[in-house]
């Protein structure tokens, strides 16, 4: 059986232009991350799947419902404004919050391959969501971060026996093509007063 890594969208390859980021790839990225965080056995990521899975329904419906008019997330967001409409573009804030940790803490463990992995995921907590979040949440996801798994387990389950290598170099260039989508969405929807992530 082919790894799950192999087969997924890989945010390296959603089409971003001039004109904006490719809504239908993004949203088949993000759908994959989710699913690659299944692999770890249910509950484990929960705290952060639950608020991608949401965000991506939201943003998903929005597309579907204007896919003529929201074929780049740019543009989605712009059309829903037109429209006096504002939830597609809040669920895409979040969902880009969400995928802005996920991206963090990933990169973070690829960076000092001596840091556990639950030091990774709360730096980048800290960094991207903290300050979102009222003082339960906080003490709610620093519990859930206290059970991410091993590094050498995580990535074992996620690499699913295939190449380590291979996993490594994918996974470098996933995280590099999420942190240009990131980073070409955050001011776009800062500066557009759309919200911040």
């Amino acid at each position: 059986m082919v790894p799950y890594f192999e087969t997924v969208k890989s945010f390296a390859d959603v089409p971003t232009t001039d004109v904006g980021v490719a809504t239908d790839e993004f949203l088949q990225a993000s759908d994959g991350l989710v699913a690659m965080f299944d692999l770890l056995g249910a509950g484990v990521f929960g705290f952060v799947q639950a608020d991608i899975k949401s965000n991506i329904a939201g943003v998903r419906e929005r597309y579907v419902a204007t896919r003529e008019e929201s074929t780049t997330l740019e543009d989605l967001v712009r059309h829903e404004k037109a429209q006096g409409a504002k939830h597609g573009t809040q669920c895409l804030v979040r969902l880009i919050r969400g995928l802005a940790f996920t991206c963090l803490a990933l990169q973070t463990t690829q960076s000092e391959p001596g840091c556990a992995l639950h030091v990774c995921f709360r730096r980048a907590y800290d960094v991207v969501l903290r300050h979102h979040h009222t003082f339960v949440v906080r003490s709610v996801v620093t519990l859930a971060i206290r059970a991410v798994p091993r590094r050498d387990h995580f990535y074992a389950q996620i690499s699913q026996g295939g190449d380590t290598e291979k996993f490594e170099q994918e996974l470098k260039r996933w995280l590099a093509g999420l942190d240009a989508i990131v980073q070409r969405m955050k001011p776009f929807l800062a500066d557009g007063g759309y919200g911040r992530v």
